[in-house]
């Protein structure tokens, strides 16, 4: 896959490409949910912290800390398994059944670099930038929540700054760029390597999205546990 490109432009033409499917493409889903997921853990918050006393700007420090450790990463690319993962392994698993990687193969092209480096380097660089405005978009749907739940948006704004640890933002990248790994090599692997017809592509689609959601959360841990 990392072989020598025979082409520069066509690789970078497919990495726009990729990147336009997975970044643009998923931007209003991981949005939306991002945004709700947000408000409904700033409710949440507010609702069992209010039976006794608590400063008022900690919700703004838990939704903050929340979303960009772990909501907005992992969720983020959970959704991103469900839809880009399903969607790669199909396209590869329907070239492979109706015999166009093999003519790329016979054509002298490289066809797993070609097909497979482009959309791991495109999930690679386009999966963290939507993962800062899944985090940004849950931290914002959490002020709005916060705000109609009786909170002075001056103290959710003092909460969000409080004791705030840039760590926490390099924990979300990591977790980003191994997730965007792992959803793409899956999602590939499983296309790649169909057999059969469109009942193998069926089944290959459906085992991106498991097994990528798998590795995720398992990789969730392993990164938690090594960083914190």
């Amino acid at each position: 896959m990392i072989a020598r490109p025979e082409n520069y432009y066509m690789y970078w033409k497919e990495i726009m490409r990729q990147m336009n499917n997975i970044g643009v493409g998923s931007l209003i889903i991981v949005g939306i949910i991002s945004f709700f997921v947000g408000a409904v853990t700033a409710i949440q918050f507010a609702y069992q912290l209010s039976g006794g006393f608590f400063p008022q700007y900690l919700l703004g420090f838990i939704v903050r800390d929340t979303m960009i450790i772990e909501l907005a990463p992992t969720l983020s690319c959970l959704v991103l398994a469900g839809k880009v993962g399903s969607n790669m392994a199909s396209e590869l698993g329907t070239m492979r059944v109706s015999e166009q990687i093999d003519a790329l193969e016979i054509m002298g092209i490289n066809s797993t670099a070609y097909l497979v480096w482009p959309k791991i380097m495109a999930g690679i660089i386009i999966v963290p930038p939507l993962v800062i405005v899944s985090a940004f978009l849950g931290i914002y749907g959490g002020y709005l929540a916060a705000e109609n739940f009786g909170i002075s948006p001056a103290h959710y704004d003092y909460g969000l700054r409080y004791r705030f640890d840039m760590f926490n933002v390099f924990i979300m990248m990591v977790k980003s760029i191994v997730f965007a790994f792992l959803i793409v090599s899956v999602s590939c692997y499983q296309g790649f390597y169909v057999k059969g017809g469109a009942l193998e592509i069926g089944r290959a689609s459906t085992d991106a999205v498991v097994y990528g959601s798998i590795l995720i959360i398992l990789f969730d841990y392993i990164i938690a546990l090594v960083l914190t």
